[in-house]
């Protein structure tokens, strides 16, 4: 084997390991775990990308490095080197739990770096759970045990009964084709869509996916989780763990070949009901982190719409949207993160005056809103143009016109938080945000890519096509 193809899993293996020693180190340093974790995140994207168009198999076919594989890796290593950014102050955390919180952020990412190369049953299991349980201790460790003890168990019930149906979806898959390998699936799957037991399988192995995508009706989780857990937990979920959903969720689908009525339906009325729940419910939060559960919410709905056209076109869509997600929700954690210096959760009514505490943290925020509602020329917009298209060639005109009255929906509820951040004035005067230099540049950078990746997208979009094209 070429166990060069393996090189970013050992990475942040390697990473994990590091923080695995020093938690056993009894004197506690923060500033000494940062600066490490720092390092290590920089360099990880530099691996990442250094095997971005590396091709081959491993561990007897069940492991596949590709660039399809390799495009979701360096999104997951961009992803996790901007949440650590934002642990410069962790305040949400205990000190003495700073090297086992890193520890968890380095292997759930290695888990959903082998989950994104999985072609195995076998292996998208171990992966996901893996990554799930790390997730779950996260959310447990915030400081203030009211927000992280509920949130975590609650995450936990609803994950363990996702993977119960997954578990039984896999197995009813196996059963109907008595191979466990993508390839053998998907050279049988398709002829045997319109049997009950094949297509129901593939429907409840999708359910563990869309656990971890929050979508209707395994979505229940994400608003107490987001709320509940510490802000830099809340945006590693919102925004890494979202990427590697959208990952499997593609290959799994390719294999049923795009044959099936019954997958296509029930994916469209799931995309429809979460699209829809996801944008009525947020209108009402005060919270702005259980505002942003409910987005995500929506968000899902409307990547499933590329994902169920099963085609490259859709699949592609979808990708650029995964990378469109990172940066967009990166950015409004980001200003959670900088508001709330003491660590505690914020309403949206705290962000009056934010144009003058931090016109960078509001220009930015002003950005991903409107780039989350699909407002020209941000990269939000082109990420819905593309996967409206997709669905529109595909002759789903019921399913994208119903999507864009949810657009429209989502507008409102964007507009109140810039509302709040522009023109409403606070009732006394605030002091102004302490933002380094080192912010300014993260934030610049936020700014820059979600402009230019919707006046400029076209090297993503070629390169999510060409990595869309592997599948199947």
């Amino acid at each position: 084997m070429n166990m060069t193809l393996f090189t970013p899993e050992l990475f942040y293996l390697f990473t994990g390991a590091v923080f695995l020693v020093l938690s056993l180190i009894p004197a506690t340093s923060p500033r000494r775990d940062f600066t490490a974790v720092m390092i290590l995140a920089a360099m990880g994207i530099g691996v990442s990308l250094s095997g971005l168009f590396l091709r081959g198999d491993l561990f007897a076919g069940a492991y596949r490095v590709d660039l399809f594989s390799q495009f979701f890796k360096v999104l997951l290593a961009m992803g996790f080197f901007l949440v650590v950014c934002l642990c410069g102050d962790l305040q949400g955390i205990d000190t003495r739990k700073h090297p086992e919180f890193y520890f968890l952020l380095a292997i759930s990412t290695m888990s959903m770096m082998m989950l994104v190369s999985s072609v195995s049953l076998v292996t998208i299991y171990v992966s996901l759970e893996v990554s799930s349980y790390s997730l779950y201790i996260l959310v447990y460790l915030r400081r203030d045990e009211r927000f992280g003890t509920d949130a975590g168990i609650r995450y936990f019930v609803i994950g363990a009964t996702a993977s119960a149906i997954m578990i039984f979806g896999m197995a009813l898959l196996y059963g109907s084709i008595g191979n466990t390998h993508i390839i053998g699936i998907l050279r049988t799957l398709p002829d045997m869509m319109n049997t009950p037991v094949a297509a129901l399988g593939l429907l409840l192995t999708l359910c563990g996916f869309f656990f971890k995508l929050a979508l209707f009706p395994f979505h229940f989780w994400a608003p107490d989780v987001y709320e509940g857990a510490a802000h830099q937990v809340s945006a590693y979920i919102a925004t890494v763990s979202k990427v590697a959903a959208i990952a499997i969720l593609i290959r799994m689908t390719s294999i049923s070949g795009g044959d099936s009525p019954f997958i296509i339906h029930s994916l469209a009325a799931l995309a429809i009901i979460s699209m829809t729940a996801g944008n009525l419910s947020a209108i009402v939060q005060k919270d702005f982190k259980r505002l942003l559960a409910f987005s995500s919410i929506a968000h899902a709905g409307y990547v499933m719409i590329g994902i169920l056209n099963m085609d490259p076109a859709g699949y592609a869509g979808s990708m650029f949207y995964a990378a469109a997600l990172l940066v967009m929700k990166f950015s409004c954690f980001m200003v959670v993160v900088l508001v709330a210096t003491d660590g505690m959760n914020i309403d949206v009514a705290q962000l009056v005056g934010l144009h003058r505490r931090s016109p960078i943290l509001a220009l930015m925020l002003m950005l991903a809103l409107f780039s989350l509602a699909g407002i020209p020329p941000t990269i939000g917009f082109t990420g819905k143009l593309l996967i409206f298209s997709a669905a529109m060639g595909n002759g789903h005109f019921a399913l994208v016109l119903i999507a864009m009255i949810n657009v429209v929906i989502s507008l409102y509820y964007y507009l109140l938080v810039l509302k709040a951040a522009y023109l409403t004035e606070p009732e006394a005067d605030l002091p102004e945000l302490r933002v380094t230099p080192a912010t300014q540049i993260i934030a610049g950078t936020m700014i820059v890519l979600m402009v230019f990746g919707g006046i400029y997208p076209r090297f993503l979009i070629d390169l999510a096509n060409q990595a869309a094209r592997l599948l199947g």
